[in-house]
């Protein structure tokens, strides 16, 4: 749902950008209370209703303590109306003050942005460092450019069936990961291999692995994390494209493997497609967030009570987990950029942060490793627990990950968007060699490097 947004009319997107002003403004001092004036804010609408509830209870409570009139809006991204109303804002120069922004995007607008060092500073100063993803995707030319959030962060690793992973599996997924600080010895055989042979055995019995190998976000997470595991970059943090490695070639005779086991329709997959395999029964394991568990708890009971998140298979050059930050960015055409910089501050405060947490049942996934001590991923159930490794922790050694890093990011948002390494694998299962889909691929991304 979209209320009551400030917008101009819709316009294509931009292209990308990727250069910093080059004279940016002075560091601004943060200060505590009684910023006074006007306000507007476009969150992201979340899926979860009592998210936007509890968001804009606590922006209403700051706004009466500091004298401030805030508006905050929460803008669906279905049918890409939040990257439409940022698009059109940014050309417009007017709006809100400060917007959500998805993963992409604060490269795409970085022109329009105000440096958010300042803020960083002051959070991480109290919080401690967020990890290499934000700052991969955030920070530009050593200036922070947005503030990584909790709202809409997610991580998109395994939710598998216990009874079905357990037999015919062959993996019992509580035991490698309980719902408790602790790294198991059977954590350590969880590999790309027993993947395999857990996906083989379950689809022997028609519930295969809801893996898709689409173009869309759940599919390119998913293969893009296959592809870390392995080592097999397709182009380096210096632009070169690498895709005629050895490297490649080894993660590609591993999908040859595997895509022999994945749905019938993988390659036509969606989204939503991998939701409705897991909670109509159909799938024993897929690679999503809590939404489809929260689903099924609704709809399936049955199933939600047998499902558990954790985290994702190990593999030569180890254990990568699919992460999808979201960020607060401050347009630099604001009108009143202290107050809005000491909204963010007070907003991700640790208190606020676990609030929200808490209302939207652990979805959103903070930035900040000291705050990953929630009590709620412990608490939601059924069953207790399941969701208990859903955020990535020390314990479970394993690295975020997003598909196509290292690669430059206006170069690694081509392959992202284009789905480059699942239709990697989409062209193996109708049959092509792996020399003819490697030459296909270099063919591609020396179109996304030129």
């Amino acid at each position: 749902m979209m209320t009551t947004v400030k917008a101009g009319r819709p316009t294509r997107r931009k292209a990308l950008k990727l250069g910093v002003a080059s004279a940016l403004l002075p560091l601004v001092h943060i200060r505590t209370g009684r910023a006074a004036g006007k306000l507007s804010i476009g969150f992201w609408d979340h899926w979860v209703p009592t998210g936007n509830a509890v968001m804009q209870k606590q922006v209403e409570a700051w706004g009466q303590k500091n004298q401030v009139e805030v508006q905050a809006d929460f803008i669906t991204s279905n049918g890409n109306k939040n990257l439409l109303t940022i698009a059109a804002e940014a050309q417009a120069k007017t709006g809100h003050d400060v917007f959500a922004f998805p993963t992409w995007e604060i490269h795409n607008n970085v022109d329009n942005l105000e440096p958010m060092d300042d803020v960083m500073k002051e959070l991480t100063g109290k919080y401690g460092s967020v990890n290499h993803v934000c700052e991969y995707l955030a920070k530009i030319k050593g200036h922070w450019m947005a503030v990584p959030t909790s709202s809409g962060t997610q991580y998109k690793g395994p939710c598998g069936r216990i009874s079905l992973l357990k037999d015919p599996g062959g993996i019992d997924v509580q035991a490698m990961y309980p719902a408790k600080a602790e790294h198991t010895a059977l954590s350590d055989k969880w590999t790309w291999d027993a993947h395999q042979a857990a996906a083989e055995a379950c689809k022997k019995i028609g519930k295969p692995f809801g893996i898709g190998l689409g173009t869309t976000s759940d599919s390119v997470d998913c293969i893009g994390t296959l592809f870390a595991a392995f080592g097999a970059e397709l182009v380096d943090k210096d632009g070169n494209i690498t895709v005629k490695s050895d490297k490649v070639k080894q993660v590609l005779e591993f999908g040859q493997k595997m895509v022999k086991v994945l749905p019938d329709d993988a390659v036509s997959y969606d989204d939503a497609s991998n939701n409705r395999a897991l909670i109509s029964g159909q799938s024993a394991l897929i690679w999503n967030p809590p939404s489809a568990w929260a689903v099924a708890k609704r709809d399936a009971p049955q199933v939600a009570a047998d499902s558990w998140s954790f985290p994702a298979p190990i593999g030569p050059a180890g254990r990568f987990e699919p992460y999808l930050p979201y960020f607060w960015g401050l347009w630099n055409f604001s009108k009143n950029k202290p107050a809005a910089k000491e909204l963010i501050v007070y907003l991700m405060q640790r208190d606020n942060v676990q609030a929200r947490c808490n209302e939207v049942a652990g979805y959103d996934v903070p930035p900040f490793d000291s705050m990953l001590d929630f009590k709620i991923w412990e608490e939601v159930e059924p069953p207790k627990g399941t969701v208990y490794n859903y955020p990535l922790r020390p314990f479970h050694k394993a690295t975020p990950h997003i598909a196509a890093l290292p690669a430059p990011p206006d170069i690694a948002v081509q392959i992202y968007n284009r789905g480059t390494m699942p239709t990697m694998l989409a062209k193996l299962k109708s049959g092509q060699s792996i020399d003819q889909v490697i030459s296909w691929a270099n063919d591609e991304l020396e179109g996304f490097t030129r």
